[in-house]
């Protein structure tokens, strides 16, 4: 039966395939494809695990033995049988084959994805003690995986042939090859999608997050159909299920009908088609009707994203997001020679265009290391992130900065400092800028000049921009914190995600001040938030007097043709409008 799941639109697009579920699980578990030439080490991997959990049981049930009734109830005893039972139960063990030969999925993930296979059968029981038999379940697959630790295979190239053929049946969707695939999860941390970048996956829904969450935010780098805060999508949506992300409406169609998918067939094409139409752009230079040049930059996530941004036509690298660099590591910071030669790759790959590197901005809900939790924060995004971190640990930052100051001998590199309010984290930071480049002079180690920014997300930034004027070289406005900020929304949080509004005349108003006061004092200043890659809002910002966008790189294009159709002389009575007026939303469409 056809049904649709709601959420909020993050990326674009129309994606149609097979859905496949990252399952929780109280056990951290890795998700990645195998090659052919590992299936049967994989599905050995699990036997064994299997096995040494029956032995235990076995070595259990031989204590037990001699134990009397009250040291070993016959509760336990039958616990134990009904493990064994769902140990050795065929569903469990052919369903976990199938998932490592059909699918080439890692021993761990075939593992976690049929127990939600059986799971859901449980669920469906109408004898209470069956439903509750669940559980156990749950158990013995923890304890095969814990089995399974130290043990974990590398993560080979991903191979062309693991997405299965359609049968006749699938034959519904025009032309399929090899059917695409839908990750559906829970949630993922930035890093988990990272993991995924260079996967085959067509499109991704998940239950939780905002518009501007940092996953959103990655989801978007890949420049496929995402959808997020989709609430019970993880919970609705069966392993293998037919599933449509419509990423402009921000909808998953769950089991879609025959005409179901062609309207959405058809929508997906259309799409393919003014893909085709904007790519005539690429080559076009950024200029307004007018005659004002408009610098349209990129935001990056790793070294190699540099190739996307040439491709895309990006004039330059906005915004460099350096803690990518850190996460994952299991608490095993990148060291200066790693880091270095991160900074240097992108460098050079943008071909002698600039490069802002931002320093690393962890904290929120981008976090290093997915295992480590602090409750003592109840409100980490008000808490010790991005410029805060740094200062606590002038070890690590002095480490980074000298990273990037050896990274601008290759190339040009703007150093940008994020989350910055006060005037003695200003001076701080200028004085372990000043401490690396000591430390590199007395080892002799060669560096590039330079320019420092800032970036302006927090509201106190914005309205002491005078302050910063005094010490930086440009400024770079951060509207996904500046709105969170300024409106106090938790901008990784669905339940508030509908209060998140970039038009708020507050937020505009800081924006046009900090736009309006780097103009007066002849400093750079540039927008690398979400709303530079938002083409409904170019007009606006144009008229604001913004002439620098940094954005995602399958953004460029769109708002590129926005620019070219502006004239900037007739947009700034209209801005001045939106900004006057109580829901500037209702005057975005004018003029």
């Amino acid at each position: 039966m056809t049904f649709s799941i709601h959420g909020l639109a993050v990326a674009s697009g129309i994606a149609i395939g097979r859905a496949v579920l990252v399952a929780s699980s109280r056990v951290d578990v890795a998700h990645y494809f195998i090659g052919g030439a590992q299936v049967a080490a994989e599905i050995d991997r699990v036997r064994t695990g299997r096995n040494a959990v029956v032995e235990e049981i076995h070595r259990l049930q031989a204590n037990i033995a001699h134990m009397g009734p009250k040291e070993a109830p016959h509760e336990l005893s039958a616990l134990l049988d009904v493990h064994l039972m769902l140990l050795q139960d065929e569903a469990l063990i052919e369903g976990v084959k199938h998932w490592i030969q059909d699918r080439l999925y890692n021993a761990e993930w075939a593992l976690t994805t049929q127990l939600e296979v059986i799971a859901r059968q449980f669920d469906e029981m109408e004898d209470e003690y069956l439903r509750e038999r669940k559980v156990d379940l749950e158990q013995i697959t923890e304890k095969i995986l814990r089995a399974m630790r130290g043990v974990a295979s590398p993560i080979a190239p991903l191979p062309s042939q693991m997405v299965r053929k359609p049968s006749q049946q699938d034959l519904l969707l025009d032309d399929i090859v090899d059917v695409p695939l839908i990750l559906v999860a829970h949630d993922l941390s930035p890093a988990d999608m990272l993991q995924f970048k260079q996967s085959v996956f067509a499109g991704f829904a998940i239950d939780v997050g905002g518009k501007t969450s940092h996953t959103a935010i990655v989801a978007r780098s890949l420049d496929i159909p995402a959808v997020v805060g989709a609430r019970l999508a993880s919970q609705l949506v069966r392993q293998d299920d037919w599933v449509i992300v419509d990423g402009d409406a921000g909808v998953l169609v769950v089991d879609p009908s025959s005409i179901v998918l062609a309207e959405y067939g058809f929508k997906q094409r259309q799409g393919e088609l003014e893909r085709g139409r904007l790519s005539r752009l690429l080559r076009t230079p950024a200029v307004t009707m007018d005659g004002q040049k408009i610098e349209l930059l990129a935001n990056i996530e790793l070294p190699e994203d540099a190739a996307g941004a040439i491709n895309a036509g990006a004039v330059g690298v906005g915004l460099f997001r350096s803690e990518f660099l850190f996460m994952g590591r299991q608490g095993r910071l990148p060291n200066e020679e790693e880091q270095y030669r991160a900074y240097r790759h992108a460098v050079e790959g943008m071909q002698g265009l600039p490069v802002t590197i931002r320093t690393v901005d962890v904290g929120a809900d981008k976090s290093l290391d997915d295992s480590i939790q602090n409750n003592a924060h109840l409100n980490p995004a008000l808490g010790l992130r991005a410029i805060r971190w740094s200062l606590a640990d002038p070890a690590m930052f002095v480490t980074q900065l000298r990273a990037i100051l050896r990274a601008a001998v290759h190339g040009p590199v703007n150093l940008l400092i994020p989350m910055l309010v006060h005037a003695s984290e200003i001076r701080q930071t200028f004085t372990l800028i000043d401490q690396a480049r000591a430390e590199l002079d007395q080892r002799g180690v060669a560096y590039g000049a330079v320019k420092i920014g800032a970036m302006i997300e927090i509201p106190a930034a914005a309205l002491t921009i005078k302050v910063f004027l005094k010490y930086f070289d440009f400024l770079s406005i951060g509207t996904n914190d500046l709105i969170q900020y300024t409106l106090a929304i938790d901008r990784s949080d669905e339940s508030v995600a509908h209060l998140y509004d970039p038009l708020h005349p507050a937020v505009l108003q800081l924006v046009a001040l900090t736009i309006a006061e780097c103009h007066a004092q002849g400093k750079p200043v540039s927008l690398c938030g979400e709303m530079a890659g938002d083409a409904t809002l170019t007009r606006l910002l144009l008229g604001l007097g913004l002439r620098s966008f940094s954005m995602h790189p399958a953004q460029i294009l769109a708002v590129k043709q926005e620019v070219l159709r502006a004239d900037t002389g007739k947009l700034v009575k209209w801005a001045e409008q939106v900004m006057a007026d109580d829901e500037p939303g209702l005057r975005i469409a004018e003029p």
